[in-house]
């Protein structure tokens, strides 16, 4: 029996901040779908290493975590033990992230569509849309279908309302009062109406009260306007947080905690890349 001399890292209670991330911009690039940047993986792995909590708050799948976030974390070193999860399909899906891949995948069955939707929609795709997007079949709740890797953004942009709105007769068709379809720059979610990053924000409370760590701060850091739903319950709550947009070209809206944006300009994962390394610098 071999035996890993891999220091586990220590438990810390109280550290100093945790990181609450979107992932799609500020760690995967929207153009590879790739986490790209080196640095990204060698500072989360090092920060959470030292019991800062890393956690992903997306709407990515618990697959696209594994195949995409995992392998640059291990690259980098990450150790068992070290506080990194997935809260996956906006507070959906939730498992711990570990060297070895994903620990047990969670999910809540209230929140999963119904089969027959999820049908219609991979049937829209391939008879109208298929030339422009792909139906991402990793999802467990939600749907969602996605702009091709080849096909040019300000193309697919121009395809979206149309798809939108035929996706939009499905739902009256199948009498989904609870459910809301959300377009992003490369994708449209259809999804339950509870799902969100503020959902996903209070399951990575939870999964750290039941380790016992509460930290000091939080910084959260996104894309989108939606992503600022975060910081937002996490401030009601009385929790000190920063948000950082990695976006702000559509606009920074007015909230009660501070919003962060890059000293250079740089944006998406060029911007991620820049907050994570000051905030791993910062923890000597």
């Amino acid at each position: 029996m071999t035996v890993s001399t891999t220091p586990r890292p220590a438990v810390v209670a109280e550290p100093a901040f945790g990181l609450l991330l979107d992932v799609d911009g500020p760690i995967a690039s929207p153009v590879s779908r790739t986490v790209a940047i080196d640095s990204i993986g060698q500072d989360l792995a090092a920060m959470s290493n030292q019991g800062i909590p890393v956690i992903f708050n997306t709407g990515r799948s618990d697959d696209f975590i594994a195949q995409e976030v995992v392998p640059p974390l291990r690259a980098s070193g990450l150790r068992d033990g070290a506080p990194v999860f997935t809260i996956s399909e906006k507070g959906a899906v939730w498992a711990e992230v570990t060297p070895h891949g994903l620990g047990e995948i969670h999910l809540d069955e209230e929140l999963r569509l119904p089969t027959a939707l999820a049908e219609d929609v991979r049937a829209l795709v391939a008879e109208r849309f298929s030339g422009h997007v792909f139906y991402d079949e990793t999802k467990r709740t939600m749907i969602s279908v996605e702009q091709l890797v080849d096909v040019e953004n300000e193309d697919y942009l121009m395809i979206q309302p149309e798809f939108d709105a035929a996706v939009a007769d499905l739902l009256e068709k199948h009498r989904l009062d609870q459910v809301r379809i959300d377009p992003t720059i490369i994708s449209t979610d259809v999804e339950h109406q509870r799902v969100g990053k503020d959902l996903g924000a209070a399951r990575a409370l939870e999964l750290l009260r039941e380790r016992g760590i509460t930290p000091q701060a939080w910084y959260t850091m996104g894309d989108s306007r939606t992503d600022y739903a975060m910081a937002s319950w996490l401030h009601e709550r009385g929790h000190q947080v920063s948000h950082v947009d990695v976006r702000p070209a559509d606009g920074i809206p007015e909230t009660a905690h501070p919003v962060l944006t890059s000293d250079t300009g740089a944006i998406h994962d060029d911007a991620g890349a820049e907050f994570l390394r000051r905030w791993a610098t910062s923890l000597g």
